[in-house]
C-alpha cells in the first residue's frame, strides 16, 4: 500500500494501531510504501482503515524475513532485542518476544520513552498500557522499584508476565481499566498510548512526574495541573516529560 507524503504520519499511526507488532515502510516513487505480514483478518482491517490495499503472497523464506525485521536496539546502557539475538556484555538486556506482539522496543515512541527513563531518578513507577512489558522490564533493569504494569487487554497482561519471566524480573502486572479509578501512587508514571488516552489519563495520575508518548510530533497534549519539562522527537513521533505544577 502506498500513501502520499502528506499522509505519511497519519498512515503510520493507523498501521501501528492495526499491527502493534510492527510493519515495514520504504520510500517509493509516488510516496511511502507500507507493508505488513498478515492474514485475511488483517487485510480486512487495512481495507477499513485505508479503503484499498495490494496483496502479495510472501516467499517460502517469510519466517527468516520476519526475524530479520525484528532487530535489537541499543539506547544508552539498555539493549532491547528478540530472544534469538545475543546482547553485548556491557548492556542491561531486555528480551522481548515479538511473536507475542504489543511492542518490541523498536518503535520510535518506545525508544523515546526509554531515553527519558534513562535520565530520570530511580523511584517507583507505573506503566499504563504496558503492552509487551518492554518499558516496565527496562525500568526494573534500570533500578526503578517497585514497578506496576497495567493493561486492559488480557493478552497484553499475559505477554508482559511471560516476558518478565523470560527476563527473570519480579513485576507487578495487573489487568484492568486504567480510566476506572485513580492509578497506583508512584514517583513516575509512563503512558505510551494515544493522545486522546493521555488526556483522559492525566487527572488519574498519582505521581509527581509523567512520561507520555504514542502520538505524532505535530500533536501536543495539554494536561491541566502538569507542566511540560522536556519534549523529544524521532521520525515524526514525540514523547513528553511532565511534572506536577507547584502551588
Amino acid at each position: 500500500m502506498t500513501v502520499q507524503p502528506e499522509r505519511a504520519e497519519t498512515a503510520r499511526a493507523l498501521m501501528l494501531e492495526i499491527f502493534p507488532e510492527g510493519f515495514e515502510e520504504q520510500d517509493a516513487a509516488d510516496g511511502l510504501e507500507l507493508a505488513a505480514y498478515t492474514d485475511a483478518g488483517g487485510e480486512e482491517r487495512l481495507w477499513h482503515a485505508f479503503g484499498g490495499v495490494r496483496r502479495t503472497h510472501v516467499a517460502g523464506d517469510w519466517a527468516e524475513r520476519w526475524r530479520d525485521f525484528h532487530r535489537p536496539i541499543r539506547i544508552g546502557r539498555l539493549w532491547v532485542g528478540p530472544p534469538w539475538e545475543s546482547p553485548p556484555s556491557d548492556a542491561l538486556a531486555v528480551v522481548i518476544d515479538p511473536g507475542r506482539a504489543f511492542g518490541t522496543g523498536s518503535h520510535p515512541t518506545t525508544r523515546l520513552c526509554l531515553e527519558l527513563l534513562l535520565d530520570e531518578g530511580r523511584t517507583s513507577l507505573v506503566d499504563v498500557g504496558c503492552g509487551s512489558g518492554v518499558l516496565s522490564i527496562a525500568a526494573l533493569r534500570l533500578g526503578f522499584s517497585p514497578v506496576v504494569a497495567l493493561d486492559v487487554d488480557p493478552q497484553a497482561v499475559e505477554a508482559t508476565r511471560l516476558n518478565a519471566a523470560v527476563n527473570g524480573v519480579t513485576l507487578d502486572v495487573r489487568g484492568g481499566d486504567a480510566f476506572a479509578e485513580l492509578l497506583p501512587q508512584a514517583g513516575l508514571t509512563v503512558a505510551n498510548i494515544t493522545l486522546e488516552a493521555v488526556g483522559r489519563l492525566a487527572p488519574l495520575v498519582c505521581s509527581e512526574r509523567l512520561v507520555t508518548s504514542g502520538y505524532l510530533a505535530s500533536e501536543n497534549p495539554l494536561l491541566p495541573g502538569l507542566e511540560r519539562v522536556e519534549r523529544r522527537e524521532q521520525e515524526g513521533w514525540a514523547a513528553d516529560l511532565f511534572a506536577r505544577e507547584r502551588k
